[in-house]
């Protein structure tokens, strides 16, 4: 039957593709297909639901536990383009769509995990788990399944099942909202400059970039906002304390003006998630989230948090007060650096203590010559080549799409790579899915990997430029989307980065290690104008300036961490206000000074909009595996093809062995923090 939207014309999202690989096809989906496309895939994915709940043959691993497995594929492709572009290029109808769309998805999810039909033939096959003939993937697969259904209360009564319908509804609406509001305030505030002494300090490509946003919007003089590429760098360099004041105050106030006002949200979300917990057996909503990660309990995660603090929180404290003596010694004239002041005499001590600064960096790395490098990467150590797809559609202007293939030339992904700013989209760097890998009806599809990020434009003739700071997030985005291009299985739910948050990281992070070292920057790092190689003295500043400040930044990390725990490892919302609740977390552990009428919390999409509720802590337990792993191609070699071989092994296996056991298999032993200790210099050897 041919799919229709509200135009009697074939909905792009609806039918198999034709393009390349089963494409998206971009030039193709409008605004008035997503609609009918949920409306569609949802009652298929019912129908499909359906049709196991009453199948008239007994319970088997295939008919009921595979099958549920391959149901709703349709709706997840549909709800993985719409959802990827809300985050990469949304606007005000698509904002509005999602909260229409929201209890039509969420009403599914519970269709599906408070569907007693389903449970009973799911925990039928369960309870036979020891007499099947099943292969690791498959009890895997059953066992996360049946495990899935207990987590969202399938155990509970139908009163109880009704309550957490409900509940469920109205967290999906307030992450939405929670969202749409960090994206308003943060499109909402600009500064526009017009005299030339406010842009004291600031170099000229920082200048080049406020000119080139002032003249996009189609005014005079030089435009600086709350997105990254335009407020890091204006923080850094700007000698006009007052300006970097306002802008800090905006960017840290994000989602607590009344027009986008996020603090009500967070109260009632943490609410709902602590009575989910709650409803469910847990005392609080970490405890919940917390019991199916590789941590596996709050307790484990505090005693972590607890080993990386104790030993980091002096040094960062030291580190703070030569940074102060530094800037009273150099013109500073205040009691004590503000946040504000931070980054401008980090930058200025980190020039004099090791002659490095951005702006001599960035020359060196253009952002084509850093994708091709990353490419070039990826096949030095897995075989992985990387060739641009001009007859693919794309979502936007900006994006670029590349043809993945294997060493032996067999096709493994399409990887979209969305580098640029733009209001449409939010800020930060992720990487995600257009359709993940899995063998379907015997086939296997690969998957559509992508990544977005917000480096710096081109600006008049010259390239897009991006520091060596930016270069290590784009190889730690990559390292996500490596665990997605090389996934096997033939499950969805247990391939690519379908495995535990605090697992996943370690993919990521592990590879930002190449970006310190010689024999990989050699490649490829040489000046934009002059085509000069990056000489080894600036290679081994670059690795000098490593660890520096690396306990200050280890413990911001781990305040976000502390900041996470403190709206879900309670047993109530706590009384006090939002601001209140997270300088109560982090005054402890502070070594700058708290701005009154500041506030993490409002504007944290991680915790808040995204999936990283009570699992925050999972960047550093990554770390800590990443600093272990790395150590290993240290000792062998950094390309060592036996090492990288093994680390693919595990980095593709995804959902389907248990994470300990698989870091075991790569590594040998567990990790210990004292690795990621020793690797920032926080610890000595």
């Amino acid at each position: 039957m041919l799919a229709a939207c509200n135009s009697n014309k074939v909905n792009p999202l609806l039918v198999d593709s034709p393009l390349p690989y089963g494409a998206p096809q971009f030039d193709k989906i409008k605004f008035e297909h997503y609609k009918p496309a949920f409306e569609q895939s949802i009652a298929e994915a019912k129908a499909e639901i359906d049709a196991i709940v009453n199948n008239p043959e007994a319970p088997t691993f295939h008919n009921t536990v595979e099958a549920m497995e391959f149901a709703g594929m349709r709706y997840n492709d549909v709800a993985s383009v719409f959802y990827n572009l809300m985050e990469a290029d949304t606007n005000d109808k698509m904002q509005a769509l999602a909260e229409e769309i929201s209890p039509m998805t969420t009403e599914l999810s519970m269709y599906i995990t408070l569907n007693d039909g389903l449970f009973q033939r799911v925990k039928a096959v369960y309870e036979q788990r020891e007499s099947l003939d099943l292969e690791q993937d498959q009890k895997m697969l059953l066992d996360e399944t049946y495990k899935s259904f207990v987590r969202n209360g399938a155990n509970l009564s139908d009163e109880d099942k009704e309550v957490l319908r409900g509940y469920a509804e109205r967290l999906s609406l307030l992450s939405l909202q929670y969202g749409k509001n960090v994206l308003d305030a943060t499109n909402s505030f600009t500064m526009l400059l017009t005299d030339e002494a406010d842009l004291a300090g600031l170099p000229e490509f920082v200048r080049e970039q406020g000119a080139a946003a002032a003249k996009e919007k189609g005014q005079e003089g030089w435009l600086f906002d709350l997105s990254q590429p335009s407020y890091a760098p204006f923080m850094k360099y700007s000698t006009r304390r007052d300006l970097k004041e306002k802008l800090y105050r905006a960017y840290s106030t994000k989602g607590l003006a009344p027009e986008s006002d996020n603090t009500g949200v967070i109260k009632e979300i943490v609410d709902l998630r602590l009575k989910k917990a709650r409803l469910l057996g847990y005392e609080t909503y970490a405890d919940y989230v917390i019991s199916d990660h590789m941590a596996k309990s709050t307790d484990n995660v505090n005693d972590f948090m607890i080993k990386l603090i104790d030993p980091s929180l002096p040094v960062a404290i030291k580190e703070v007060a030569e940074l102060n003596e530094y800037a009273k010694a150099n013109g500073f004239e205040g009691d004590t650096l503000m946040p504000w002041d931070f980054s401008y005499w980090a930058e200025k001590l980190r020039v004099e203590k090791y002659d490095l600064s951005d702006e001599e960096l960035k020359p060196y790395f253009e952002l084509e010559s850093c994708i091709q490098a990353v490419f070039w990467l990826a096949n030095k150590l897995y075989g992985l080549t990387f060739e641009e797809r001009k007859d693919i559609p794309v979502y936007h202007p900006d994006v670029k799409v590349f043809d993945v293939k294997d060493a032996d030339g067999s096709h493994l992904a399409l990887f979209y790579a969305d580098f640029f700013p733009r209001e449409s989209k939010r800020g930060g760097a992720w990487m995600t899915e257009f359709r993940n890998q899995r063998v379907l009806d015997g086939v296997e599809q690969r998957p559509f990997i992508s990544i977005v990020t917000n480096f710096t434009k081109p600006a008049g003739d010259t390239p897009a430029l991006i520091t060596h700071d930016e270069f290590i997030t784009f190889l730690h985005e990559f390292g996500h989307s490596l665990q997605g291009i090389t996934a096997v299985g033939r499950y969805p739910s247990m391939t690519g980065t379908s495995v535990d948050h605090d697992f996943v990281e370690l993919f990521s992070q592990i590879n930002e290690n190449w970006g310190y070292e010689s024999e990989f920057l050699n490649t490829f790092a040489k000046h934009y104008q002059t085509g000069e190689p990056i000489s080894q003295e600036l290679i081994d500043k670059i690795k000098k300036a490593k660890n520096y400040l690396s306990a200050y930044y280890q413990m911001r990390q781990l305040h976000f961490g502390l900041i996470d725990l403190a709206w879900h490892n309670v047993t109530e919302v706590p009384a006090e206000s939002v601001i209140e609740v997270e300088q109560k977390a982090i005054a402890p552990y502070s070594v700058m000074p708290v701005v009154d009428g500041c506030c993490m919390s409002t504007s944290f999409t991680h915790i808040f909009n995204g999936g990283y509720s009570a699992g925050y802590y999972s960047y550093k337990w990554s770390e800590v595996l990443a600093a272990d792993g790395y150590s290993l191609f240290e000792e062998k070699g950094i390309f060592d093809p036996e090492t990288a071989a093994s680390f693919r092994r595990i980095m593709s296996t995804g959902g389907a062995v248990d994470p300990v056991e698989l870091y075991r298999q790569f590594r040998g032993h567990d990790p210990e923090p004292e690795a990621l200790l020793r690797q920032l210099g926080i610890v000595s050897e």
